[in-house]
C-alpha cells in the first residue's frame, strides 16, 4: 500500500515531543558523557567536554522532528557525541600531541560496552560520574558552586534552569561556574575518586551537597513553586550511584539515600489540585510512593552497618516514622521526639528546635509546644522566619485564643514568600477570623 504525504507526516513527531524525550535523555546520559569525556580530554577541558554535549543537544533537536525519534535515544546521543568528540580533537591544536591516545580512548572497546553506553563500559562510566561529583564538591569551592557545578555537569541543567530554580539571574549563575572551573583548573583539581582519609572529608562535602539539592526541591526557599521534583530525583539517582561504589558505600551514604527516598515518597501528596500546601495530616496516604518507602527502609537498615550515627541516621529515622504510620494518630510520637533529642545532640540549630516543639505538641499538647518555644535560645535567629508565627498561630489557635493566633498568622504572612505557603496562611487567617466573627 503506498503512504500518502499526509501518512508519513503523522509518522514525524510534534517539536513536543521531541523536545520531551531529548530532555530526559540529557538528564540521565549528559552526566556520563561530560564525566568520561573529562576524563579523557583532562579536567582542563572541561568546558569542551560540556561543549560536545551541548552541541549533541543541537544536534538531537534538529534532526529527530524530520527523521524520527531513534529506537535507542541514549545510544543515538552516545554515538553522536563520540563522533563530534573525534571531530573536535582532530581541529583543535591542543589536542595534537595527544591526539592518536585520545581518539583511542574514545574508539576503545570494553569488555562491558553495550550499545546503551557506547563510549566506554558501565563500570567505568559510573566511577567518571563519581570522580565529577568529588570535583564538583572540592572543598576549595564555596558551597553555592558545588550545587550549581552538580546540577550542571552531572545532571545535564542549563545555566538558566539553574538560575531559574535558585531565583538568580543566569549572568550569575554563569559567572559562578566560569569561576569554579577556573579554580578548578588553577589548582589542577586531580580527577579522581579520592582515598583513605581525604576520602572521609570530601564524602561529607558530597553528602552535604545532595541534601541541600534535596531539600531545596523538597521545599523550594523561594519562588512560586514549593516543590521541584526534578532537583529531589536528581539528588536521588546521585544519590543511589554513590551508595553503590565502594568509595560512598558508607552508613552515613545509606543514611541519606534512605532519609530523601522516604521523604521523597510523599511529594505528590503534598500539594492540592491547585498546587496549595499539604500538611501532613491533611495528605491521602495511600498516593504515597510504597517503591520509595521500601527503597528506604531498605537503605535505613544498610545504615545501621557499623556504630556511625550521623544527623541523616536520626533524620531518617524520623521520617520512617511518618512512613510506618497508617494515619496521622497512630503516629509514634514519643519515638520521633527521641529521636529529635538525640538530633539536638549533633546539632542545636533553631530550626530543628521548632521541628521538636512540634512533636512535643502532638504529644503533650500545644502549651507544651509553646513553651518549648519560647525556651529556644538564639531564638533572635527564627525571627525572621515564617515558619516560627506559622506554628505559633497553629498553637494559639488549638488553645482557641483567636486574637493571638490571628496576630502569628498575620506575621507569617507578611515573612513569607512562597505563593502555595501565602495561600495557605492567607486560609488559615480567613477560618480563623470566621470564628472571630461568629462569637
Amino acid at each position: 500500500m503506498k503512504t500518502t504525504h499526509s501518512d508519513a507526516k503523522s509518522l514525524v513527531p510534534c517539536s513536543g515531543e521531541v523536545t520531551q524525550v531529548v530532555e530526559h535523555c540529557f538528564r540521565h546520559e549528559s552526566g556520563k558523557i561530560i564525566s568520561t569525556l573529562t576524563r579523557i580530554f583532562g579536567i582542563e577541558h572541561i568546558n569542551r567536554a560540556e561543549d560536545v554535549v551541548q552541541e549533541t543537544l543541537a544536534r538531537a533537536l534538529q534532526t529527530w522532528p524530520y527523521y524520527g525519534i531513534p529506537q535507542n535515544p541514549a545510544a543515538w546521543i552516545t554515538q553522536v557525541a563520540k563522533n563530534l568528540a573525534l571531530d573536535l580533537i582532530r581541529r583543535e591544536k591542543i589536542f595534537h600531541n595527544k591526539q592518536t591516545e585520545i581518539a583511542r580512548l574514545i574508539n576503545q572497546d570494553s569488555p562491558n560496552a553495550t550499545a546503551e553506553n557506547g563510549l566506554i563500559g558501565e563500570k567505568e562510566i559510573t566511577d567518571d560520574r563519581l570522580r565529577m561529583m568529588f570535583v564538583c564538591c572540592h572543598p576549595m569551592l564555596p558551597q553555592e558552586a558545588h550545587v550549581a557545578l552538580a546540577l550542571k555537569t552531572l545532571c545535564g541543567f542549563s545555566a538558566g534552569e539553574i538560575a531559574r530554580g535558585f531565583l538568580t539571574s543566569e549572568a550569575a549563575i554563569a559567572k559562578r561556574l566560569t569561576r569554579a572551573k577556573q579554580k578548578i583548573r588553577d589548582a589542577r583539581v586531580p580527577f579522581e575518586i579520592p582515598a583513605g582519609e581525604e576520602l572521609a572529608q570530601r564524602l561529607d562535602g558530597v553528602l552535604q551537597t545532595l541534601y541541600l539539592l534535596f531539600n531545596e526541591g523538597y521545599k523550594a526557599s523561594t519562588g512560586d513553586q514549593l516543590i521541584r521534583e526534578a532537583l529531589c530525583h536528581e539528588a536521588i539517582r546521585l544519590g543511589g550511584l554513590l551508595a553503590e561504589h565502594p568509595a560512598g558505600n558508607r552508613p552515613r551514604t545509606h543514611a541519606l539515600l534512605a532519609l530523601m527516598l522516604l521523604n521523597g515518597a510523599r511529594l505528590k501528596a503534598r500539594l492540592d489540585n491547585d498546587g496549595n500546601i499539604l500538611r501532613l495530616k491533611e495528605q491521602t496516604r495511600s498516593t504515597w510512593d510504597q517503591t520509595m518507602i521500601a527503597r528506604g527502609f531498605f537503605h535505613l537498615m544498610q545504615s545501621m552497618a557499623g556504630d556511625e550515627i550521623s544527623e541523616y541516621h536520626l533524620q531518617a529515622g524520623i521520617a520512617a516514622c511518618h512512613c510506618a504510620a497508617k494515619d496521622y494518630e497512630s503516629t509514634d510520637w514519643a519515638q520521633i521526639l527521641s529521636l529529635y533529642d538525640r538530633l539536638l545532640e549533633l546539632n542545636d540549630s533553631p530550626v530543628i528546635v521548632l521541628n521538636r516543639a512540634v512533636a512535643l505538641a502532638n504529644l503533650h499538647g500545644p502549651s507544651a509546644g509553646i513553651e518549648a518555644i519560647q525556651a529556644i535560645q538564639n531564638r533572635q535567629e527564627l525571627n525572621s522566619y515564617y515558619l516560627l508565627y506559622a506554628v505559633l498561630g497553629e498553637f494559639e489557635a488549638d488553645l482557641n485564643n483567636k486574637k493571638t493566633a490571628g496576630d502569628y498568622f498575620r506575621k507569617s504572612l507578611e515573612l513569607t514568600t512562597i505563593k502555595s505557603e501565602q495561600i495557605f496562611i492567607s486560609k488559615k487567617l480567613k477560618q480563623l477570623e470566621g470564628r472571630l466573627l461568629r462569637h
